[in-house]
């Protein structure tokens, strides 16, 4: 099968020449690729591709094209090929133009254009392929077509097919998911090695099969550890997203012996962000995925040690070193500990969908999903950022993607940057004071009950896919009493802290310190966080500091009594 398409427009026959050169040069072995002189040639090269079963990977359009702005044609071409990533090309020193400098701000601002791109220069022009080449690896790992993509064939969407899903989505590892009475999972499951396996299955790709894995041996073939390398260290971080992948990189970057627990994988919530757009240093955005996948080789590459699928069962203060129980490992000691648990999002409480879970009912945003849902009617129930950046995502697959908001204005919990977003996407419908009450169907989601503020009567709508992204609670229940928390079970640090919550030394608590000394909290889990991923990483990089003084001060504060968990004794 031929490969996918790379099409590039622009009204300089110069500049067509260096875009066809530097594209046949560098991608020509593997893409084909198209470079056109007017937009008119461009969207009928475009019409003939979305007519076809061809794929076009991205498109390239100089922004003064004669008849059409290279932004307008980029529009068309996310109506006519929803998954192509999109780039204006602008001559250097162009952003510096108000009329260019307004257009990019709005055409990204509307969603038409992913990015901008340098007009090539004379070969090698490595600065335009880092650009193209970061075009590409977005547009593969939406496609999950990259080689290093997990498979899973199940003979239904739900159950523990989902479950392998959902594991894989933790940890990180982009995957795909096919039925077994498919072509693709007929083809696989066709595999001499696989001949025989009872479902489902999970295909890796160094060629290892793994039948009806545990969450363990599927982290394990991915490559990551699940049990730590001994049982002294001097920080045990808590949780593997955002405040605790920041804490592991700057801990083991400064030198101390570092391990990271989680009970899944890497990335918290954040891994249902499909696409970040103002996260500082990432001008195109980031996913989510991607974001935990390169904090987590950061750290492992200073020298953090990770232990995943295990839970911390207990924390206890043992002399000068606090003592923490897992539950699939021996015990591990810490001199000080960072609490970045994060929080998990609220369920609905349906039964009728909870039923319906991985078979058209997802909680957090769309990953391998979106794709499933080509063409379909898909609703997203919540009004903060991760509603929106999945409200964005799934309209590239989708026909219609609705919003279904509590909230009486999208404004009052989603950035400014978002809002303009979804109001400028054409597929994308919002539905304000609205609530999902009910819903169903056969195997898999059909429908949803949905019910405005107000109003008894409930009304029913088509719906093939539901994401819920509504809120969240902390994984706090199985910390000690001794940790103070707020009424929604948040923990309290620092100023936070008064009288009443049995602070036990004469200074003050740090920061970052709980209520119990040299436990620290960060990111989502700690109270008043803003449940930001920037702030998520800087709370991570303050506990580092914290650490600094609570190990390297040399004053011994006198402690007071204090009522530690049965069977510890005093720090």
């Amino acid at each position: 099968m031929p490969g996918p398409w790379l099409v590039a427009v622009d009204d300089d026959p110069g500049v067509v020449g260096d875009l066809q050169r530097e594209l046949d040069d560098r991608y020509g072995r593997h893409y084909q690729v198209k470079c056109c002189e007017s937009s008119e040639e461009a969207l009928a090269q475009l019409e003939e591709l979305s007519g076809s079963e061809a794929q076009v990977a991205l498109v390239l359009a100089g922004q003064w094209l004669p008849g059409m702005t290279g932004s307008d044609l980029l529009g068309e071409v996310r109506r006519l090929h929803p998954h192509a990533r999109r780039g204006l090309v602008i001559a250097w020193g162009g952003w510096g133009q108000p009329a260019t400098r307004e257009a990019i701000f709005e055409a990204v601002a509307d969603g038409r254009v992913d990015h901008y791109v340098l007009t090539p220069s004379a070969p090698p022009d490595e600065l335009f392929h880092n650009a193209v080449s970061g075009f590409l690896l977005d547009w593969s790992e939406g496609q999950r077509s990259a080689a290093h993509t997990v498979k899973v064939v199940g003979e239904s969407w739900s159950g523990r097919a989902y479950e392998l899903r959902d594991t894989l989505g933790r940890c990180a590892i982009p995957h795909r998911f096919c039925l077994a009475d498919t072509k693709e999972g007929r083809d696989l499951l066709a595999r001499p090695d696989a001949k025989g396996r009872d479902l489902p299955m999970v295909f890796f790709p160094d060629g290892a099969i793994l039948t009806n894995p545990t969450d363990a041996q599927m982290a394990e073939a991915g490559g990551s550890s699940i049990g730590p390398d001994r049982d002294e260290f001097d920080l045990v971080i808590v949780g593997a997203g955002p405040a605790g992948l920041s804490s592991a990189v700057y801990a083991a970057s400064e030198g101390f012996s570092t391990l990271v627990v989680d009970q899944r994988g890497v990335g918290g919530q954040a891994t249902s962000s499909s696409l970040i757009r103002n996260y500082l240093g990432f001008p195109r955005g980031v996913g989510g995925r991607r974001l935990a996948q390169h904090a987590y080789q950061q750290a492992w590459v200073f020298g953090a040690s990770f232990a995943f699928m295990q839970r911390v069962t207990e924390l206890q203060v043992e002399g000068d070193r606090l003592l923490l129980s897992l539950s699939s490992s021996d015990a591990v000691r810490a001199s000080a500990v960072v609490l970045a648990m994060g929080a998990e999002y609220r369920r609905l409480g349906i039964p009728a969908l909870e039923e319906l879970t991985g078979a058209g009912v997802f909680y957090g945003g769309p990953g391998s999903e979106a794709i499933a849902l080509a063409g379909r009617e898909v609703y997203v129930v919540g009004g903060a950022n991760s509603a929106g950046q999945a409200a964005l995502h799934l309209a590239r697959y989708t026909e219609r993607v609705t919003l279904v908001v509590r909230a009486q204005s999208l404004r009052s919990g989603m950035s400014h940057y978002l809002v303009h977003q979804i109001e400028a996407a054409p597929n994308v419908d919002v539905r304000l004071s609205t609530e999902v009450v009910g819903g169903g169907g056969d195997g898999w989601l059909d429908h949803l009950m949905l019910r405005e503020s107000g109003v008894a009567a409930e009304e029913r709508v088509r719906a093939d896919g539901l994401f819920l992204t509504i809120g969240a609670s902390p994984h706090t229940s199985w910390l000690p009493p001794e940790v103070a928390r707020d009424p929604g079970g948040f923990v309290l640090t620092g100023t936070d802290l008064d009288e009443g919550h049995g602070w036990p030394l004469e200074r003050s608590p740090l920061l970052l310190e709980t209520s119990v000394p040299r436990v620290l909290a960060a990111g989502d889990v700690r109270h008043g966080s803003s449940q930001r991923v920037a702030s998520a990483v800087g709370e991570g990089s303050v506990a580092i500091q914290t650490l600094h003084s609570l190990l390297t001060d040399d004053r011994s504060p006198t402690r007071v009594d204090q009522e530690l968990p049965a069977g510890a004794s005093r720090p």
